[in-house]
C-alpha cells in the first residue's frame, strides 16, 4: 500500500468521525485534494488511490497540468480553482476549471461571465469571503456579501453555489471554529431570501491543520493537500 492510499484512507476516517460525532452524514463532505505543485503523475496516482476531485492555486500551473491528467485519465475528474484570480486570467478559467471558489468581487464576476458566456458554459462559482477582515487577503468583506451574491445571481452563465474562505491560521484549529461558524451563518443569512431549489449548499472551508473542526461546523468541501501528499520539497 502507497503512502499516499494510508494517508488517504486515515483522512477519510477522520472525516468520518468528525461527521458522526454531529450527526453528519460523512457523504455530505467532498474531499478536495490540493494539487498544487503536484506533478500530473502525483495527480493520477492519487486518481487511482479513488480521488476526483482537485484544487489548483494557479491558472499558470494548471495549464500544463489539467490537459496532460486528463490525456492520460478515463476518470471524470473535477477541477477547482481554490487560488486569487487575475481577470485578466477569466478566459482561461472558465476553459480548466469546473468550479472557481474565489471569486470576491464584481469586476471579476463580469469577466467570468463574458468568458463562459461566449464559452456556452456555465461553470459553478463560489464566493469568496474574507472572514477574518484581514487586509492582507482576499475575499469580500461580510459586509458586501449579500450585494455580490446579488450580482452573481444575474449572471447567467455562472452558477452560485455557496461559500468559501480561508480563515486566519491558528496554532490550535479550535481557535478558527469561531470563523467556520460565522462562514455558516452568512450562508444561512443568504439562503433566508433565496428560493428552496437556489439555495446556496456549499461551505468550502477547513485545510489540514483543522478539517475535522470545519466538518463539524458545516464544511462541504475541504481543500487538503499535505495531510495527503505531503509536505512540499522547498525550493
Amino acid at each position: 500500500m502507497s503512502e499516499l492510499v494510508e494517508r488517504l484512507a486515515h483522512v477519510r476516517a477522520r472525516i468520518e468521525r468528525a461527521s458522526l460525532a454531529v450527526g453528519r452524514d460523512p457523504a455530505a463532505v467532498k474531499l478536495l485534494a490540493v494539487s498544487k505543485m503536484q506533478s500530473p503523475e502525483r495527480v493520477l496516482e492519487a486518481v487511482r488511490a479513488g480521488l476526483l476531485a482537485f484544487g489548483e492555486n494557479r491558472v499558470q500551473e494548471a495549464e500544463g497540468k489539467i490537459p496532460a491528467v486528463t490525456a492520460a485519465c478515463d476518470s471524470p475528474i473535477e477541477w477547482h480553482l481554490i487560488g486569487g484570480l487575475q481577470r485578466n486570467k477569466a478566459r482561461r478559467a472558465v476553459e480548466l476549471f469546473d468550479v472557481i471558489e474565489s471569486v470576491d468581487r464584481l469586476e471579476l464576476l463580469v469577466a467570468l461571465e463574458k468568458a463562459a458566456s461566449e464559452r456556452g458554459v456555465r461553470p459553478r462559482i463560489l464566493l469568496q469571503v474574507n472572514i477574518d477582515r484581514e487586509l492582507q487577503k482576499g475575499g469580500c468583506m461580510p459586509s458586501k456579501l449579500a450585494e455580490l451574491a446579488a450580482e452573481a445571481d444575474a449572471c447567467p452563465s455562472l452558477e452560485l453555489v455557496g461559500l468559501m474562505a480561508i480563515p486566519r491560521a491558528w496554532d490550535n484549529p479550535e481557535q478558527v471554529r469561531p470563523a467556520f461558524a460565522r462562514l455558516r451563518g452568512l450562508l444561512a443569512d443568504l439562503n433566508r431570501t433565496r428560493p428552496r431549489e437556489r439555495a446556496l449548499r456549499e461551505l468550502s472551508m477547513g485545510m489540514t491543520s483543522d478539517y475535522e473542526v470545519a466538518v463539524q461546523e458545516g464544511a462541504t468541501l475541504l481543500r487538503i493537500g499535505t495531510a495527503l501528499f505531503g509536505e512540499r520539497e522547498r525550493k
